[in-house]
């Protein structure tokens, strides 16, 4: 049995220099570092992402208690946020379950801060400085989400013209897949978002990272929507050479909305066959009291790590991996 860590000693040096270059880039601007439970008794609505899950036996929950490993330390931090921390950040273990491969391990380190009284704009560019630091590249290039798809696709993802999604697949020799999601709810949105998965982000953010920004109403997730064009959410995400790094928002701070968008995810979940998740309803009460106006933003420290150090596979830059740990 091989008990090796997965990366070698220097590359673990280099990993801790990465993140003392990045507490000092927060020290810098005066963002309090925080930190937040792991286990939570209510896990991620989306359709697709999936909670790793645990049982308590304690006190008063001798017949166990379910518990949900976090995919992000959101929820949490917005309870900070209502109570009056103000801008804060967490370097922190997120989990996700049936995720493996060159840019994915189960268990990995995330990056999430949340900017008090920033739009998604000035975000983008606090990530872009933060990039330049770290990785020593030129700074991003920015192109709307509307704006991606015209340039590489010549399709309109604002339009709903579903027909149109299915002549491009036809067109490229993917037939297959303009039947594969027939009848499903969300059917215009899986189809976008597999043309941009295949078709634009292998050719954005190639010599400088490349912010896509203002993404379809439809894929929000925890987005406002834009008050000049009620058809995109003021949604950020971040690609350099081939990898997606960042996703970010202007924050959604309306409890009533988003108690309506966990009640979709959840049906969305129950339509394609999925166990329902309990909503956070910690993090609804904190958004009724009310939270400030702010932008925050995920990102994937392991992946991060990897551009650093020019490595090809995620398992490179961590101590131990889901197959040896």
């Amino acid at each position: 049995m091989a008990w090796q860590p997965s990366a070698s000693i220097s590359a673990l040096k280099q990993r801790a220099n990465t993140l003392a270059q990045i507490r000092k880039f927060f020290a810098e601007r005066d963002v309090l570092e925080v930190e937040t439970p792991l286990l939570a008794s209510s896990g991620v609505t989306d359709l697709h992402l999936e909670n790793m899950q645990s049982q308590f036996y304690g006190p008063g929950c001798h017949q166990g208690k379910t518990l949900y490993l976090q995919t992000s330390p959101e929820y949490a931090m917005k309870r900070l946020l209502a109570a009056g921390s103000g801008c804060i950040y967490q370097i922190c273990k997120a989990f996700r379950n049936d995720e493996a491969g060159r840019h994915h391990n189960p268990e990995f380190t995330l990056l999430e801060w949340y900017r008090v009284g920033f739009d998604a704009k000035q975000l983008m560019h606090e990530v872009d400085h933060l990039l330049q630091q770290i990785l020593n590249c030129p700074s991003a290039d920015y192109l709307t989400y509307q704006q991606a798809f015209m340039q590489f696709t010549q399709l309109d993802p604002l339009d709903g013209d579903l027909a149109r999604l299915k002549h491009f697949l036809v067109d490229n020799n993917e037939a297959d897949l303009t039947t594969l999601y027939q009848d499903q709810a969300n059917e215009y949105d899986t189809l976008l978002q597999y043309i941009f998965n295949q078709y634009i982000e292998p050719q954005i953010g190639q010599q400088q990272p490349c912010f896509i920004y203002q993404f379809p109403a439809s894929q929000a997730a925890l987005a406002k929507l834009s008050a000049q064009d009620s058809r995109v959410a003021e949604r950020f995400e971040v690609y350099f050479k081939g990898i997606e790094l960042a996703n970010g928002f202007d924050e959604l701070t309306d409890a009533n909305e988003q108690r309506r968008r966990f009640e979709h995810d959840n049906q969305l979940r129950q339509e394609h066959g999925l166990a329902t998740k309990p909503i956070d309803e910690y993090l609804l009460a904190a958004l009724k009291t009310g939270i400030p106006q702010c932008a925050g933003v995920a990102l994937g420290i392991d992946r991060l790590v990897m551009l650093a150090q020019q490595a090809a596979h995620i398992h490179e830059i961590q101590s131990f991996n889901i197959t040896n740990c």
